[in-house]
């Protein structure tokens, strides 16, 4: 039997492919597009299923012994999914009402789960060309449009404003009260996993999530921010795990490296 391939080795195909579906995200994208809801209310679009499509196939050819989990997947049961050791895990269009609202906010998600962990994930922002891509053994780091490369670093917070991440389109009354409680801060308001990416890229310091997201949501960004020196954790501060019996995160901080000054305002939440 061959060998698996080694991260560093995935990580240009895995781009590749986000890239791929992306072009078929904008394809849409550039268009008139059609709007349905899922059960739960969430948006779905003609994009989303291009892009599920494009990367299934792809990651399917690339790796063929290893399964793939996307949030346009039919569903898998768990005690199918508990025997699995290393998956893909997809979200193919995160972001959709920022792709609905044309605010170019939303992006491609791909990460390779290995024993609960994200090792290795890609987040391609379809209208700006840009990805965000880290692997265990490799770091993280950040190619523009052009394709320069820049590595990535978490910010060293050592006082002053602290630099919050807030969702564009997924407040809530438990982020306002926390928000009340912190010190002097200023608010960056973006949609998508880009979120994440801005801790990991040092441009945030901290981002608390109290909504509901899914596994697909962070599992990309979180390897993108851990592999940048940063964390992502629940609010026990216990880094997320992934292929849990429900899909869903609990509410979860990203962050960078330094002081906390957060950690005494989450009691007041």
């Amino acid at each position: 039997m061959p060998q698996d391939p080694t991260l560093a080795a995935l990580l240009p195909a895995v781009i590749d492919i986000a890239r791929r579906a992306a072009g078929a995200i904008l394809e849409v994208y550039d268009g008139e597009f059609a709007v349905e809801h899922k059960d739960d209310r969430s948006p779905l679009t003609a994009a989303d299923r291009a892009a599920h499509g494009v990367i299934v196939a792809g990651l399917q050819a690339l790796t063929p012994q290893w399964p793939v989990l996307s949030e346009e997947s039919v569903a898998v049961p768990y005690a199918q999914r508990r025997a699995w050791q290393r998956y893909w895990l997809v979200d193919p269009l995160d972001g959709t009402r920022e792709f609905v609202k044309r605010n170019g906010e939303f992006t491609v998600n791909i990460a390779l789960i290995d024993a609960g962990r994200p090792v290795l994930g890609v987040v391609q922002v379809p209208v700006r060309g840009e990805v965000y891509a880290a692997a265990e053994g490799v770091g993280a780091y950040h190619l523009a449009a052009d394709g320069v490369r820049r590595e990535l670093r978490v910010a060293d917070y050592q006082g002053g404003p602290l630099r919050v991440v807030a969702s564009r389109s997924h407040g809530s009354p438990e982020l306002a009260q926390l928000l009340a409680a912190l010190p002097g801060h200023q608010i960056v308001s973006i949609g998508s996993s880009l979120k994440i990416c801005l801790v990991a890229a040092g441009e945030a310091d901290f981002y608390p999530r109290h909504g509901p997201t899914s596994e697909w949501d962070t599992a990309a960004a979180q390897c993108v921010l851990e592999q940048a020196g940063g964390q992502l954790t629940d609010f026990a501060l216990r880094p997320l795990r992934y292929n849990k019996e429900s899909i869903l995160n609990a509410p979860f901080l990203a962050f960078g490296a330094g002081e906390r000054p957060w950690q005494a305002a989450l009691g007041a939440v």
